[in-house]
């Protein structure tokens, strides 16, 4: 399995800053991850 670049603390954080109204958009282009990885 292929090792993630975010720990899982970063991921909780990542999806908390979506649910609290952050675009995916905005929130792939903070990160540097792609669209189709954030969902």
């Amino acid at each position: 399995m292929k090792r993630s670049r975010f720990s899982d603390e970063q991921i909780i954080g990542i999806l908390k800053e979506h649910q609290a109204g952050m675009s995916a958009a905005d929130l792939c282009r903070k990160y540097g991850v792609s669209d189709a990885t954030f969902h």
